[in-house]
């Protein structure tokens, strides 16, 4: 058995389009492709944004000529945009108010942020849309499916 690991979080929705907006202005907006809303705690690592990142950029969650989800964002030259997102490592154990211990403080979020959009743009080929760290986002999108799907990096042992 595996102790505990502490993971890096994602949520990924399959979009028609999708965009970030920081004071009434677009900062990353995309056609068809993948929402990417992620988080960290600060035991993440490299290796944990590195296998997300391929686990994203692989996953087949876009529809074949049969309708049948067999493609890959890459398959169908689609686009990310990645959202930093500290509240999916809420814990909502006691109360109702939720508690945000868990999520990575700037000082490590921040260079995880950057590096993780490196490696997205590494194993897309292509740049990455974003929003902006730490800012309060209007994010708006439309869902297509809704094909929504959530990532752990624990997952991967």
């Amino acid at each position: 058995m595996f102790p505990y690991l502490a993971p890096m979080r994602v949520i990924i929705q399959r979009v028609k389009e999708a965009s970030a907006t920081v004071d009434r202005k677009i900062v990353g907006s995309i056609n068809k492709g993948l929402l990417v809303l992620a988080g960290w705690e600060d035991a993440d690592t490299i290796e944990d944004l590195e296998w997300i990142s391929g686990k994203i950029v692989r996953l087949r969650i876009f529809n074949d000529a049969e309708g049948l989800m067999n493609l890959s964002v890459q398959d169908i030259a689609g686009e990310l945009l990645m959202v930093s997102q500290f509240t999916l490592f809420a814990s909502t154990k006691k109360g109702n108010r939720p508690s945000f211990i868990r999520s990575a403080k700037p000082e490590f979020a921040i260079p995880m942020y950057e590096r993780f959009i490196k490696c997205l743009e590494k194993d897309l080929g292509k740049p990455v849309e974003t929003g902006i760290f730490g800012a309060d986002m209007k994010i708006n999108l439309v869902n297509d499916g809704p094909v929504t799907i959530f990532i752990d990096s624990k997952e991967k042992y």
